[in-house]
């Protein structure tokens, strides 16, 4: 079972901008915990600054404690904060949608095959921001193929993946690129088509998102356009493009909600800001 907490520190008079650079710091070097499941950090009105932490299991609450970051940080609290500690409180789950299954969390990532990884993460990188996590099979490493990738992965025999790269694109899935080599291959999907069709973004100023994807090399198809139906009302839009490769990618917005069924079982996931 996971479990979540707040913990909260409080400045000392003039040790504001070194408190937020130590809860900065902390933050990237706690997501890289192999236990952590989300870190946020937030300024309360007093100048409080709170963290949200959920981690994967008891264990890797403990983990956490024992890493030399967060005993660095607890260690610099004692110069920069009132308390000498952290003060924490265990949070308890209430309330809380399901709209899964027991144990399923949701999307981790989604898969795309490009010609060219490295042109692809300058598209995603020049358009949204993405940024590389790291090549889970770089371009110079062994390819992968052979019977086992054919019977792990349904490749065609002959197919070999020669490079595999991570990307983070805001607060959402991770996409995983794939360059293959040596195998036959169709055009991109297009919306009629069986399967996966597109990545649909959401965008907080669509006008300036359409200019970057432009710039970045993505065409765009005829847009913006109002959302449809229970996602139509004011502000709302969104437009589809295609990728430089042609991978069918939709930049959407609704800063006006979505007016959800009465009996909707959940709400819609939106990316945070």
């Amino acid at each position: 079972m996971t479990r979540t907490m707040i913990a909260r520190v409080t400045p000392r008079p003039g040790q504001e901008a070194r408190l937020r650079t130590l809860v900065e710091d902390l933050a990237v070097q706690v997501r890289a915990e192999a236990g952590n499941i989300r870190f946020e950090a937030f300024a309360e009105e007093g100048g409080a600054l709170v963290m949200l932490e959920e981690y994967r299991d008891a264990a890797a609450v403990e983990a956490h404690r024992s890493q030399p970051h967060t005993q660095r940080f607890n260690a610099a609290l004692r110069d920069v904060a009132t308390e000498a500690a952290p003060q924490v409180t265990p949070l308890s789950e209430l309330a809380a949608a399901r709209p899964a299954a027991p144990g399923i969390r949701g999307v981790d990532h989604a898969g795309m095959t490009v010609p060219d990884i490295a042109a692809a993460t300058r598209f995603f990188a020049e358009a949204f921001g993405a940024v590389t996590l790291y090549d889970v099979l770089p371009k110079d490493g062994p390819d992968m193929e052979g019977e086992g990738p054919q019977a792990e992965l349904g490749l065609a025999p002959g197919t070999r993946i020669v490079h595999m790269r991570l990307l983070r694109l805001g607060n959402g899935p991770c996409l995983e690129l794939f360059e293959m080599e040596g195998g036959s291959q169709s055009d991109p999907a297009r919306l009629q088509d069986m399967g996966l069709t597109h990545l649909g973004l959401y965008v907080d100023d669509i006008d300036a998102a359409c200019t970057a994807f432009t710039a970045a090399g993505g065409t765009l198809l005829k847009g913006p356009h109002p959302l449809a139906n229970q996602e139509d009302a004011e502000g709302n839009a969104g437009v589809y493009g295609h990728a430089p490769w042609g991978t069918l990618i939709e930049l959407l917005t609704y800063p006006a909600g979505i007016d959800l069924p009465g009996d909707a079982p959940a709400t819609r996931w939106t990316p945070r800001p």
